[in-house]
């Protein structure tokens, strides 16, 4: 019986989430066939089979987390060859593992600590440190009693306590020193909450990629302090450009809409206000002024929100802004894309296209430090030298991190961005 465990299939990966078994136990199963779909903290990885035989039996089911180094799966080999694998994470050499997409880390995987008493990520930790929170008091909901993040700003808020009344006072790890008193009471920890059936009902396993957006989207809410700006924009002079540009970008197979326009804009600006363009180093109290333009798109897929990568935006034409733009969002809507293709982001734009609404306040995708949300373009009455004429408008609305970067700077920003997409040929002149 060949034992498969669990691979080292990324730095600094030691667990993944079983998402999809392609396989039932007590089936036959061909060398390299596909065998599993594994979501770690970095990628979801498709993994085949390293054996022919059969299954034996699958010892993580869909949706459990299972260590690197534990056995996954056992498999009856073909001719009945008796093979134990008696150690090591990584599986034969033969058996790779293929990168199918890549979503962003929520959590890093579990760590025990010295003397084994407490069972947390490392981010939990680090976020326990921000905090001020004596990880080794707070009561963790996770399996295993894992302490999650929720555990732990629970645990800082006083909603949930820790195991122990206790008083804290400790130097968070951000640009500024801060004395936080985190004060607990002796009340458990409450439970995870259970929705009681009340009818005719459906129930979807929460897990996978879906489970992961949730986490980053509850780590950058809690984690960065967001605050939202709006501006209204005039758009009629780039709806007419975009409208004489488009026979030209179709001569060259492009469909051309309008955010590479604003991906054109919104680079401009960061280079007018690289605080934007930054994240926090909290380990190391540093923040970090990126001086490359990687900018973030939210693109729709089946299992949910991610954000593809256009790398080195500021040296892309219109153009070729748009073929990529186009080019990455079919890759992530049929699972192809890679890793590099779906990390690295230092700017995101999400948008609805002609779904785009008024107003929304998107949340940052960490460790970024805001996101502009782009709305849809619609024909209004604007008042303009004192007469009344039909305009095109459209709205943006940016979340920013309030940490690093302040209100005024916020709107600065913005405005700038706004300048560029009421005048158009600003953005070019740039390109000079």
């Amino acid at each position: 019986m060949f034992e498969f465990r669990m691979p080292d299939i990324g730095e600094g990966v030691i667990e993944g989430e079983v998402v999809r078994w392609k396989v039932k136990e007590g089936e036959a199963i061909a060398l390299d066939q596909p065998m599993v779909e594994v979501m770690t903290d970095k990628a979801t990885v498709e993994i085949p089979s390293p054996r022919a035989g059969k299954i034996a039996k699958i010892m993580y089911l869909e949706g459990q987390i299972c260590p690197v180094g534990k056995t996954l799966v056992t498999i009856e080999e073909a001719g009945g060859a008796a093979v134990k694998v008696n150690g090591g994470a990584r599986p034969a050499a033969h058996a790779p593992v293929l990168a199918v997409a890549a979503v962003a880390a929520a959590a890093a995987a579990p760590a025990v600590a010295a003397g084994g008493k407490v069972t947390a990520a490392p981010a939990t930790r680090h976020l326990a440190r921000e905090l001020g929170v004596d990880i080794s008091t707070v009561v963790g909901t996770g399996a295993g009693g894992r302490v999650t993040p929720e555990d732990v700003r629970a645990a800082a808020s006083g909603t949930r306590p820790a195991s122990t009344s206790t008083s804290t006072s400790t130097s968070t790890s951000t640009s500024t020193s801060t004395s936080t008193s985190t004060s607990t009471s002796t009340r458990p920890a409450y439970a995870p909450v259970s929705i009681a059936p009340g009818g005719l009902e459906e129930r979807v396993p929460f897990r996978g990629l879906r489970k992961k957006i949730a986490e980053n989207m509850a780590r950058s809410k809690f984690t960065a302090t967001h605050y939202t700006y709006v501006e209204e924009i005039d758009v009629t002079e780039l709806v007419t450009l975009r409208e004489r540009a488009r026979a030209r970008a179709e001569e060259r197979g492009v469909k051309l809409s309008y955010l590479p326009f604003i991906v054109r804009a919104v680079v401009a600006g960061l280079k007018k206000f690289p605080v934007v363009n930054s994240s926090l180093d909290e380990a190391k109290g540093e923040l970090v002024l990126k001086k490359y333009y990687h900018v973030g798109i939210g693109a729709a897929t089946p299992g949910g929100l991610v954000v593809t990568t256009v790398r080195d935006a500021d040296k892309r034409s219109i153009f070729d802004l748009a073929g990529e733009i186009t080019r990455l969002a079919g890759a992530a809507k049929d699972g192809r894309a890679s890793r590099d293709e779906l990390t690295g982001s230092t700017f995101t734009i999400t948008s609805l296209g002609t779904l785009g609404g008024v107003l929304a306040t998107p949340i940052i995708n960490f460790p970024e430090v805001a996101i502009l949300g782009v709305h849809k373009i619609a024909e209004r009455a604007m008042v303009r030298d004192h007469e009344i004429c039909i305009r095109s408008m459209m709205n943006l609305s940016i979340s920013l991190d309030h940490r690093v970067v302040d209100g005024f700077e916020g709107a600065q920003f913005l405005a700038a961005v706004k300048e560029y997409l009421e005048d158009p040929t600003l953005m070019f002149m740039e390109m000079i």
